[in-house]
């Protein structure tokens, strides 16, 4: 179920369950449960959700981390 995930404060990316101890995309310890919203990226170059959320790697990303 997604809302058991944890998600980077830093970088908002939804983290594999395999590792709940540091971010695998930023390497920040700052994870939280609490966040809302889902998204996609697979092709950040083109697309303008991801420019707006800053995003220039593929993967999955909470839209609201608090």
């Amino acid at each position: 179920m997604m809302a058991d995930r944890l998600v980077c404060r830093e970088c908002h990316r939804v983290q594999d369950a395999s590792n709940e101890e540091v971010c695998d995309a930023c390497g920040s310890s700052s994870l939280t449960e609490d966040w809302a919203g889902y998204v996609v990226i697979a092709h950040p170059e083109s697309s303008d959700i991801a420019k707006e959320m800053e995003v220039t790697e593929p993967g999955s990303y909470a839209l609201k981390v608090r």
